[in-house]
């Protein structure tokens, strides 16, 4: 029965990793896509204009 008590760990960590790897599969695209992508664009946006740049010289 060792070898049960082995085995039961990796198993279980596959069925999980493949539920995740599944669930991140389909969630990509679909009719939100449009959305997620204009909202991860304005983020960009807010932190490329929060980025000034200084007028100091580099010495």
């Amino acid at each position: 029965m060792d070898y049960v008590s082995a085995l039961v760990p990796p198993v279980v960590m596959a069925v999980f990793f493949t539920l995740v790897v599944r669930t991140i599969v389909k969630t990509q695209g679909g009719p939100n896509k449009a959305k997620e992508d204009a909202a991860v664009d304005e983020v960009l946006a807010r932190a490329e204009a929060a980025v000034q740049p200084t007028g100091g010289s580099a010495a």
